[in-house]
């Protein structure tokens, strides 16, 4: 993991153990309340015809959204999604993708992000946009 603070570190292990996304060979790259990068195999993220199946960009682009959101709400509170909507642009086969999630609105009740997934080449596999209802624990 790179440009993330270790209290944010030792937060993203915790919350990432046991879950789909570890599940689903997702790696945090960096992490902070503007902005989460982290990455996932299409090996193993697949649909029949050996592409990445839509919904495991979703995955990707609703975990790193919502780690984004929970950092952003602090410890004493959590991110529920409520929203997320998604366009595929292209299909990817192999090697990773890689998500940036980008905040766009952090208030105290909401916070959303804009999530855009690019395969190895940099070229636009996905764009995304989740918004999480902020609440306390």
């Amino acid at each position: 993991m790179t440009q993330t603070d270790p209290a944010i570190a030792a937060v993203l292990g915790d919350m990432h153990a046991g879950t789909l996304a570890e599940r689903m060979g997702i790696e945090f790259l960096e992490a902070g309340p503007e902005r989460v990068v982290g990455r996932m195999p299409v090996a193993g993220n697949t649909q029949p015809y050996g592409l990445l199946h839509g919904g495991a960009s979703v995955v990707l682009a609703e975990t790193l959204g919502s780690v984004a959101a929970a950092i952003h709400a602090g410890p004493e509170r959590i991110a529920v999604g409520i929203e997320i909507n998604a366009t595929h642009h292209r299909s990817a086969t192999a090697g990773f993708v890689t998500g940036v999630a980008t905040r766009l609105h952090g208030g105290r009740t909401l916070a959303t992000y804009d999530i855009e997934i690019t395969d190895e080449q940099g070229r636009r596999v996905c764009t995304s946009r989740l918004t999480c209802m902020l609440r306390d624990k």
